[in-house]
């Protein structure tokens, strides 16, 4: 595992938004209320809730989720409506003013970098958006999603195999391997089995069956 310093995390996160930013700017009506692989919400809702994520601090998401009764669908849900803008230009602006952010509810920096990273992908995977990630900012997030639950059980998911990027320098675990690029094995640790079909091993066919148990 490869040490990334905080000052750099958060140069990624800052620049994976102004990416996604620029990504947002050539959307048509259609495409703001398109699906994205993040459950129900559209994509201007993905960007709302990316918003929201990168304006509370600790003590106002301890207050959000004390009103929500420490209910995470229901803090996420009233943070994302008071973030969305009247249209989706007013969202993409709001989203806009937040790229350079370094506003989090805890430490762990690492886990706001897959915030960003993941919920990208939620948007441009289903619109056909050719951007990917940088393979620097998605190793530190393999290495962290590997290693830990936060917000993804992404650390069960993995646990007992073996995986390994065909592009970067990621690998971690033992068992059978499920190898691929690093984008595939981040979004599938981060439960979106839309990727599954990315990646090559034995280690897949196990993967599969923990996501569709997680998923039902």
């Amino acid at each position: 595992m490869t040490e990334v310093s905080t000052n750099s995390l958060w140069e990624l996160v800052q620049a994976e938004r102004a990416a996604l930013a620029e990504d947002l700017e050539g959307l048509t009506p259609e495409q703001w209320r398109h699906s994205t692989l993040c459950g129900r919400w559209t994509v201007e809702q993905v960007t709302a809730h990316l918003t929201a994520a990168a304006s509370l601090g600790r003590w106002r998401w301890l207050r959000s989720m004390l009103g929500a009764g420490f209910r995470p669908h229901v803090h996420n849900q009233r943070r994302l409506e008071e973030h969305q803008g009247d249209t989706p230009a007013a969202t993409l602006d709001r989203f806009r003013a937040i790229v350079d952010s370094r506003i989090a509810p805890t430490s762990d920096v690492a886990a706001f970098l897959g915030e960003v990273v993941v919920h990208a992908q939620d948007i441009r995977q289903p619109l056909g958006i050719a951007r990917e990630p940088r393979v620097d900012a998605l190793t530190p997030l393999a290495d962290f999603f590997a290693s830990r639950n936060f917000t993804v059980d992404s650390r069960t998911l993995a646990k007992g195999l073996q995986l390994r990027a065909d592009d970067g320098p990621f690998s971690s675990g033992e068992g059978p391997l499920v190898s691929g690029s690093t984008l595939a094995l981040v979004m599938t640790m981060a439960g979106r089995s839309a990727y599954l079909d990315e990646l090559d091993g034995p280690g897949v066919q196990i993967l599969r069956s923990r996501l569709a148990s997680t998923n039902r």
